[in-house]
């Protein structure tokens, strides 16, 4: 039970409004179904409604969720003969049982149940991670930075926490004779991963494993044999920063794929310290990270000279933000 009795109240304040908002909806799609709803006029009805509900974005929440309803991906994908003909009763039963999902702030890609990301189409299932546009561009800067990687006849690739297999598999279609091994601490995102993979006939070049680099041996990777590159989108928000992050986040998401620790850098720093007895003499890390990290990450590794690890770049998304740190392992031996 809530101890704090203004924020009981709000929630109750929230809870009914939701309430109030859901009945209204429910009430004004039944008259739009009775009146021969189209595809068109149940769009504009739900962003009206999802936008006195809050919900962000609430044009493109509607045609995606009405798309998806209808079989098409995109709602500029439905013919214009089906966006203007009359839905049929199973149809406005679904859309409505979407959209009061959305009202619920329930991620998009958990309701429609897949997402893209680049040229792949990945299924997504709650709580696993739900990959960024921003993580595209990390795919990106592992095959700038390293343009031999397409003509090493097997080069081999490790991802940490790889959720939904988002970029161990990008990577695979941009880079089809590497090998892959893509970890992640819970069952869940290790399921989804293999799913994925199995999906885009990916499953042949993968290897995917449970596995907790802040709390499991390291014996068995380090078996499993060196790689060229390390590649991670770590849990890297600041605890404290964790209260500020929309509902959809909050509320659905596996918050330990979001919380870093009170730097944001807790699984950061074990893959730092992992990545010299992975890496072969001149493999990259890269990692993405919340602006702070690149000056944090620096400053750290000068206080671990043993690590011998080099930052080479670091890159800016498309926001402008300090976003995408590379790494290399310097050749020669350890000092440790």
């Amino acid at each position: 039970m809530c101890s704090d009795p203004i924020r009981w109240q709000a929630m109750n304040v929230t809870s009914s409004l939701h309430r109030l908002l859901t009945r209204a909806a429910r009430l004004s799609c039944r008259r739009i179904g009775s009146a021969g709803a189209t595809a068109e006029t149940l769009a504009r009805h739900w962003r009206n409604v999802f936008q006195d509900g809050g919900v962000p974005e609430p044009k493109e929440s509607s045609e995606i969720l009405i798309a998806h309803a209808l079989g098409a991906k995109t709602f500029r994908g439905l013919a214009r003969r089906l966006a203007r003909s009359p839905v049929s009763e199973d149809q406005l039963k679904r859309i409505e049982k979407m959209a009061q999902e959305r009202l619920k702030r329930v991620p998009i890609q958990y309701i429609i149940g897949e997402w893209d990301f680049l040229d792949l189409t990945l299924q997504m299932r709650p709580p696993v991670f739900i990959p960024r546009p921003e993580t595209e561009e990390l795919v990106g800067l592992v095959l700038a930075d390293c343009p031999g990687l397409r003509q090493s006849p097997e080069p081999r690739i490790l991802e940490v926490g790889c959720g939904s297999g988002a970029v161990s598999l990008a990577l695979l279609r941009n880079v089809p004779q590497a090998r892959v091994l893509a970890i992640d601490k819970t069952e869940a995102a290790v399921n989804l991963t293999r799913d994925n993979a199995e999906r885009l006939n990916l499953q042949h070049q993968i290897q995917i494993l449970q596995q907790d680099i802040l709390s499991d041996p390291a014996e068995h990777l380090l078996a499993l044999g060196p790689v060229d590159i390390l590649v991670s989108n770590p849990p890297y928000i600041f605890t404290e920063d964790l209260s500020s992050l929309d509902p959809e986040i909050l509320r659905y998401e596996d918050r330990a794929a979001l919380d870093g620790g009170p730097d944001g850098m807790d699984v950061m720093k074990a893959i730092l310290r992992l990545a010299p007895l992975l890496l072969n003499p001149g493999g990259s890390v890269f990692l993405e990270g919340d602006p702070r990290h690149p000056d944090m990450v620096e400053e750290w590794l000068k206080n671990h000279p043993e690590l011998q690890l080099q930052l080479l770049n670091v890159v800016k998304d498309f926001c402008s933000k300090a976003r995408f740190i590379h790494l290399q392992r310097r050749d020669g031996p350890s000092s440790s």
